[in-house]
């Protein structure tokens, strides 16, 4: 979770859900929001969201809480494609006035092996991906399902119990974080695939959890090392070259700026950069990165910022600035499928949604495959 992001509002009462507990939300949603919403269209999506932001008036949406307002938003949008009798992602391109007329399906990035804060920190970074290569959608799946087997019958091999991470991926206790990456080559090629051909591989350290601010220090307790920005870009670039991997999320902390930009002009242009933390899908943060050249890659993650007309927003800033996009879930995940159609409205070239394990994850996959069946 980004320092950066619109707050979710909880409770705070400890005899009730451990204090995680959203009936403030709840009251919200059920007085204020729905007593100036009331009358309002609901394909006015932009209004509907812009409403309830004038309505808060803070910056991280702390008054009526990013929970409340993005429920509201979201509901707000399925309401309307009934309404229009469109499906989803074909509702999200006219109430945003996206004019493309071709489809595209988002590439999966598969986080099939777990660390840092989702795995109780067995390892340092937090999630090594595969990216099956296939041209249709059903068969990344697939590739990705076998490839998730492939490792787990391996990790058995090896001794180690398979336990799974927030995300559905392995959480497996390893002697270095690059051993993450040798198991996960040899799962593909025990699957029957050729890794750099038709998997490719991606990670999330997630840095910033790992990063002093004062120190200005990246501490890896797995590896047993304390490194500068300057031997994390190094470290990256030494893994770029071994290892097929096109993507790289926050390789660095959130607020490392100028160290961003290092990083963007070394490798910038063999691999997707991409801010998750960085830029915690806001469109300042954003329109600073762009500014300055960091990063060439966007997570939209729509609680993050908490209505979906500014996430749409932060997705077409990045676009006509040729930034990648990758919509993402959170760790902390439902089993609501409203990114998957989101991502395929935008022509997002990635979608992140967890492993090939538990049904949270599982409902974006589905959803995906039955989207693919309608656009062919």
């Amino acid at each position: 979770t980004g320092s950066h992001e619109a707050l979710e509002l909880r409770d705070g009462d400890p005899k009730r859900y451990n204090g995680k507990g959203v009936l403030k939300a709840v009251k919200h949603v059920n007085t204020i929001i729905a007593k100036r919403l009331a009358g309002i269209d609901v394909t006015h999506q932009r209004d509907i969201d812009m409403t309830m932001l004038m309505l808060d008036g803070t910056e991280n949406q702390s008054r009526l809480g990013a929970n409340a307002i993005l429920g509201v938003s979201l509901a707000c949008a399925h309401a309307g494609a009934k309404a229009k009798q469109m499906p989803l992602y074909q509702y999200l391109r006219w109430v945003y006035d996206i004019r493309s007329t071709v489809y595209r399906l988002p590439t999966p990035t598969m986080n099939i092996l777990n660390g840092g804060a989702h795995a109780g920190w067995i390892l340092d970074f937090q999630e090594f991906m595969i990216v099956p290569q296939q041209k249709l959608l059903r068969e990344r799946v697939r590739c990705g399902a076998e490839v998730f087997h492939a490792l787990g019958k391996l990790l058995k091999k090896k001794g180690f119990s398979t336990l799974k991470g927030d995300e559905g991926g392995y959480a497996v206790p390893l002697k270095s974080n690059e051993e993450a990456f040798k198991l996960v080559m040899q799962a593909i090629k025990d699957a029957g695939y050729k890794a750099g051909k038709e998997v490719m591989l991606a990670m999330d350290p997630a840095v910033s959890e790992l990063y002093d601010a004062k120190k200005k220090r990246y501490t890896l307790k797995v590896d047993k090392k304390t490194m500068t920005s300057a031997q994390m870009i190094a470290m990256w670039e030494k893994w770029l070259k071994k290892y097929p991997i096109i993507s790289l999320e926050d390789g660095l902390a959130e607020d490392d700026w100028d160290n961003w930009v290092v990083m963007t002009k070394k490798f910038g242009k063999k691999v997707a950069l991409v801010g998750d933390d960085f830029f915690v899908t806001n469109v300042a943060r954003l329109q600073k990165g762009i500014d300055m050249g960091a990063a060439n890659a966007i997570l939209i993650k729509v609680n993050q910022i908490g209505s979906l007309t500014e996430a749409v927003d932060a997705i077409l800033l990045a676009q006509q600035n040729g930034y990648k996009i990758n919509v993402s879930h959170r760790s902390g995940e439902t089993e609501d499928t409203t990114i998957a159609d989101l991502a395929v409205a935008v022509n997002a070239e990635f979608i992140k949604t967890g492993s090939l394990s538990r049904s949270e994850r599982l409902a974006k996959y589905n959803r995906l495959m039955e989207i693919e069946e309608e656009v062919r």
